[in-house]
């Protein structure tokens, strides 16, 4: 067996190389900007006007002074003139600082009598003018690589930005495999059970970005594992789920062995997810999983996810950890280092009691993976460990 940061390290080496593609700034909320791009005019492109009021000389700008006003300044619509002594324009948020014009009044600081306003109040310092480009200039340049969030979509559209250059979305074939498995919606047999770890891997991956392609169930002959796995072709990573194990009816490492798979490692050191298997079949990379529910679910957070991460141009790094207090005691861990399912409350990590590997509903409970090192001693309440948020 290899550790979790040998095996990590192994797939790393195996993440595909995706590419990049062109999309509208439309599309790129989620995917990874893999070229950086330069702002095409300054944001403001003019002196604007950051409140409702009336622009004037900010020299004259004095309580009870008066003032003349000649015109009106709105978004979209600025006013041609220019302003002049003991003058003003009527200006609105976001409009063009007219000529001749450094200070706007608010309007709550002024009375309006026709033409004439009076200044009520002495005016603040600040002159409420957003100087042109003083957000970003012509040429400011967003970096890569960069995982496109959506403020970061409202500033490329604000640079003028309309298409970007992402890395390309890696294509997952999932594939599930035993006899024992039917679909959601169908009618199981009395030795049957419904398969959920395709959905809940799919879901994973596209919450990440990915694209997954989930095959048909693969039964547990050769002939049924060939088949799927030709169905596979053309994805970025093939992911199998069961049948990576040694018993009679664990036929994936043979079979993609027989296809011409090379094996990179077998089993890591890890609870749960000890029998994680991975290699490169022709130019794609294959990552097996174990086929019990919740294994499969951590090996995608713990493995997978930062695979997929790595080919995305994100960085090769395991999954950021974060620490918080124990809620519990916890006695001392064995030789493997553990996940363990936990939740997140006002006294710290409170971590459940049964850890049984097929237990969904505390998967579904959880949204914490407390991290167990080798040979972790045991733990009191309030001692700070390390955990994956889910």
């Amino acid at each position: 067996m290899i550790s979790v940061a040998e095996a990590r390290a192994a797939l790393f080496a195996l993440a595909p190389d995706l590419g990049d593609e062109t999309v509208p700034l439309a599309e790129a909320a989620g995917r990874v900007l893999s070229a950086p791009v330069a702002a095409r005019r300054d944001q403001p492109p003019f002196a604007a006007s950051a409140m409702d009021g009336y622009a004037l000389k900010g020299v004259e700008a004095d309580e009870h002074a008066q003032f003349k006003v000649i015109g009106e300044a709105a978004a979209g619509h600025g006013f041609e003139g220019r302003v002049g002594a003991g003058q003003a324009v009527r200006i609105f948020t976001g409009a063009p600082v007219p000529e001749g014009a450094d200070f706007v009044v608010i309007q709550e600081d002024t009375s309006r009598a026709g033409d004439v306003i009076t200044l009520i109040s002495a005016p603040g310092s600040g002159s409420n003018i957003r100087p042109a480009a003083g957000d970003f200039a012509a040429g400011t340049v967003l970096d890569a690589p960069r995982l496109l969030r959506a403020a970061d979509i409202a500033l490329l559209a604000a640079m003028n930005v309309d298409r970007v250059t992402v890395r390309r979305k890696p294509v997952v074939a999932l594939i599930s495999t035993g006899d024992e498995l039917v679909m959601p919606g169908e009618a199981p047999g009395p030795d049957q059970i419904i398969v959920s770890n395709t959905f809940g891997l799919a879901a994973l991956l596209e919450a990440a970005g990915c694209t997954a392609r989930m095959l048909p169930i693969a039964r547990d002959t050769r002939d049924s594992l060939r088949t799927v796995f030709d169905l596979a072709r053309g994805a970025d990573l093939i992911v199998t789920i069961g049948g990576a194990s040694v018993g009679d009816h664990d036929l994936v490492a043979d079979v993609a062995a027989e296809l011409g798979m090379e094996q990179s490692f077998y089993k890591v050191a890890m609870r749960p997810g000890k029998p994680l298997m991975a290699g490169r079949l022709g130019d794609t990379p294959m990552v097996g999983l174990p086929g019990n529910p919740v294994s499969a679910m951590v090996c995608g957070h713990v493995f997978v996810l930062p695979m997929l991460r790595a080919a995305l141009g994100l960085g090769a790094s395991a999954p950021e950890a974060r620490s918080a207090p124990l809620a519990h005691p916890l006695p001392e861990n064995g030789p493997r280092e553990h996940y363990m399912r936990a939740k997140i409350g006002p006294q710290g990590l409170d971590v459940a009691d049964n850890q049984d590997s097929s237990l969904l509903t505390v998967l579904a409970r959880a949204d914490a993976l407390v991290i167990r090192p080798p040979h972790d001693p045991a733990r009191a309440a309030g001692d700070v460990v390390r955990y994956l948020p889910l």
